[in-house]
């Protein structure tokens, strides 16, 4: 099934609103974050299937006018179902200057035979930042299905004035690539990759480090932690453990100490 969301952030008043949307069948969009007093826009996004299926195509399209500031939030897991070939996700993001964009999704349960890859190319402009994250799990553990998966690719590219600034490609294929060899999970079934990248000039880089850092202390008897930073205003924070919900939450906070900073 060829499946569309499209939604442009718009900026008017000193508020981020909605300004156009649009869906197709699984999706939904709904508003959360009616607390909030920061006049920044948040939305979820739903599905009416159980998960992505064998033969779906995801069209994602996350556009945002300048000054605007976008957090998108997932309902729930995500699961890849038992294929025959394959699925496909395309996710395109267009931030003008001044502009702030999150995606911090629930973990990604594969099944057995799944076949996924999702493609993510953001542009984004002058003074602007984001957070974009993804978190990999070993499948249905309790199911004996522990990376039975056929293959899992997530590629991420982050352009800057047309210029390829961030470029990360996780990929697991088990039947290729020996999974708990040295330089991959070594043994842990859970992955997560977050990603920040700023263009605004007073980020300081080193301080939200040694900030995350310090935060992982915390789960350090259930994940290891790394943050590799970036020659610009940017960072990777890399976790590996056995558990999905506790990454999450992790994830969650990390995006909470950035998103502050817009």
């Amino acid at each position: 099934m060829d499946s569309r969301l499209s939604i442009i952030a718009g900026f008017k008043g000193g508020k981020s609103y909605v300004k156009d949307l649009y869906v197709s069948l699984p999706f939904r969009v709904v508003s959360v974050g009616q607390r909030k007093e920061d006049n920044k826009l948040y939305q979820m996004v739903m599905s009416s299937s159980p998960g992505i299926l064998d033969g779906d195509h995801y069209h994602l399209d996350v556009s945002l006018e300048q000054g605007s500031s976008l957090q998108l939030q997932s309902q729930s897991y995500q699961r890849l179902f038992n294929m025959k070939d394959k699925a496909v996700q395309e996710l395109n993001v267009l931030m003008e200057d001044e502009t702030s964009f999150a995606y911090v999704p629930h973990p990604i349960v594969p099944h057995e035979d799944s076949n996924f890859k999702s493609h993510a190319k953001i542009h984004i402009g002058k003074n602007s930042q984001i957070i974009i994250s993804e978190i990999i799990t070993c499948g249905r553990k309790h199911y004996g299905e522990v990376f039975k998966l056929k293959r899992f690719q997530n590629l991420m590219e982050i352009y800057h004035e047309n210029k390829l600034i961030v470029k990360d490609n996780v990929l697991i294929q088990p039947d290729l690539i020996p999974i708990n060899s040295i330089g991959n999970l070594e043994g842990y079934t859970h992955q997560g990759t977050l990603i920040f990248y700023s263009t605004k000039s007073d980020v300081e880089k080193d301080h939200l480090i040694e900030t995350i850092v310090q935060s992982a202390e915390q789960f350090k008897e259930e994940m290891e932690v790394g943050v590799s930073a970036m020659e610009e205003s940017g960072f990777v924070v890399r976790a590996l453990g056995h558990g999905g919900e506790v990454m999450y939450n992790f994830f969650l906070h990390v995006q909470e100490i950035l998103w502050d900073l817009n």
